[in-house]
């Protein structure tokens, strides 16, 4: 420093000064904009891990025997209710009852679809007509007439933690 210091002489202090300052001016706005960023990307992952979910537990009741397994969808839609579940598990059943929790659940218009699979042949039989053999149970325990039950009758909103119970028939 000393050498650059005796070829520009007095100059040298301002030279040094003005190199100086404009070097943190130019780290500082480096920094603002790296805080900036670091920012933005902390808000938009808190937003994302903000959702609001909740859980739907299901009690059900009703059931004649323990064997078997209880096959439950969860529905998110009309066009889907029946057909697609958004959702899907398979419980087992313990002194003729079952409970099941689907957690991180979005808020929105759900309807739960269930049969016992009595003989654990991971289908639900059917007699004549598509008409179960085996117990089947529908959120707001909604039954159907000449049909399947209809969605308008099981759907169910959720907008906190919630506890539907359905009784098998």
């Amino acid at each position: 420093m000393s050498t650059i210091k005796r070829q520009f002489g007095k100059n040298f202090d301002y030279i040094y000064k003005k190199h100086s300052i404009f070097e943190l001016t130019k780290t500082i706005n480096i920094m603002q904009r790296i805080i900036l960023f670091l920012t933005f990307f902390a808000v938009g992952l808190i937003a994302t891990f903000a959702q609001d979910t909740h859980s739907i537990t299901i009690e059900f009741s009703g059931m004649e025997t323990d064997k078997g397994t209880i096959y439950v969808g969860l529905h998110d839609s009309k066009a889907n209710f029946l057909k697609k579940r958004f959702k899907e598990t398979v419980i087992a059943v313990k002194d003729n009852k079952a409970t099941v929790t689907f957690e991180n659940i979005p808020q929105g218009e759900y309807a739960v679809s269930a049969f016992h699979d009595e003989n654990d042949n991971k289908k639900m039989d059917t007699k004549i007509f598509g008409i179960p053999k085996e117990p089947i149970g529908i959120s707001n325990n909604a039954t159907g007439f000449m049909g399947p039950p209809k969605y308008k009758d099981a759907k169910f909103i959720v907008d906190k933690d919630i506890t539907l119970q359905i009784k098998m028939n």
